[in-house]
């Protein structure tokens, strides 16, 4: 591997983002005061079990890893584009375990999804009812009590080390989302206008903000936010659409293909026991009908774990497990099946 690889893909953790190599001048950032690492990874009360099992079961190829250790040295995001259920989320919670970056942030877009969702969300209602019911207690309307950051904004606070943030679907968005992404992803801050008015009006220059995914709070200086260790940002694309040249030049692009048959297999054994001729049947038969239309890798899996606790003879295991791989695609073999 190169000499500025820090990401392995072999699934064992270890503290290796520390030996990252300096950024390019062009990306580096000095935002502060520094902010600790979150917490582990695999720790149960920060990560759900499943996340925890797809980062330790992630079978990652030669080409990812290289575009991994691409994206955390360059200091850009990694879009990541390919068929449905070819681990495009997966990958950021294999990297984020291995390097020990903490929980993922995760940002699920949809059509209505804005920027401003991802950097921060604010409440005025809810101030304003506090300061009516406590009139009593000016902080009862403090702007910071009804705001909380958003899983960009909280990448982009000045960790030491990066934090990792997955941005899932991102080509489900509205036309202007990647553009808006672009500007921030580019400058690594941002400002929180409610806070910066605030500032203008206190002694007190800063605030106590919520952070997505932890009750804990941190300051944010006169409203504005910069990063000091730029996050490892995966951006994932089914393909449905095309994205603006200025925001494909500024990213790292990974294209993920349906894993042939020595990667099932290794993917197989990552999740479940290793394979025996039952399943490496179920596996050929796999292939042969991923010729006709789409298909997930977890559809493989969920076939062979419950075909394999099913108890059902061998021509019912095979039913079952032909039911349980239907076409992603309705219009795919005529009826989906």
């Amino acid at each position: 591997m190169p000499h500025w690889s820090v990401y392995t893909g072999r699934n064992e953790p270890h503290d290796g983002i520390d030996d990252l190599p300096v950024p390019p001048p062009w990306r580096a950032f000095d935002g502060g005061p520094a902010l600790p690492p979150p917490g582990d990874t695999d720790d149960a009360t920060a990560v759900s079990p499943d996340r925890v099992h797809r980062a330790k079961s992630y079978v990652a190829t030669p080409e990812s890893v290289r575009l991994v250790n691409a994206a955390l040295c360059l200091r850009r995001p990694l879009l990541v584009t390919g068929p449905p259920g070819t681990g495009k989320s997966s990958l950021a919670y294999a990297v984020a375990r291995e390097l020990r970056l903490g929980p993922v942030l995760r940002w699920n877009i949809t059509s209505r999804s804005s920027l401003a969702d991802g950097l921060y969300q604010y409440d005025p209602l809810s101030r304003l009812y506090a300061a009516r019911e406590r009139p009593d207690r000016p902080a009862a309307g403090d702007v910071e009590d009804h705001l909380r950051l958003g899983p960009l904004g909280t990448a982009l606070l000045p960790y030491d080390r990066p934090r990792a943030l997955l941005v899932d679907e991102v080509d489900k968005s509205d036309l202007d989302l990647p553009n808006d992404l672009l500007n921030v992803l580019e400058e690594g801050q941002y400002e929180i206008p409610e806070l910066v008015r605030a500032a203008r009006h206190s002694d007190d220059t800063a605030a106590e903000v919520l952070a997505d995914g932890t009750d804990t709070p941190v300051a944010v200086h006169r409203g504005r936010v910069r990063c000091r260790a730029f996050p490892f940002v995966v951006l994932t694309s089914n393909g449905e659409r095309e994205f603006p040249p200025a925001f494909l030049r500024r990213c790292v692009r990974l294209k993920l293909r349906r894993p042939d048959r020595d990667q099932l297999t290794d993917i197989v054994r990552a999740h479940l026991d290793a394979p025996d001729a039952a399943a490496d049947r179920l596996i050929t038969r796999f292939l042969e009908r991923a010729g006709g239309g789409e298909l997930a890798t977890d559809q493989l899996l969920n076939a062979l774990y419950l075909t394999g606790v099913s108890g059902l003879d061998a021509e019912s295991r095979d039913d079952l497990a032909e039911q349980l791989m239907p076409y992603l695609s309705a219009t795919a073999d005529g009826d989906g099946f």
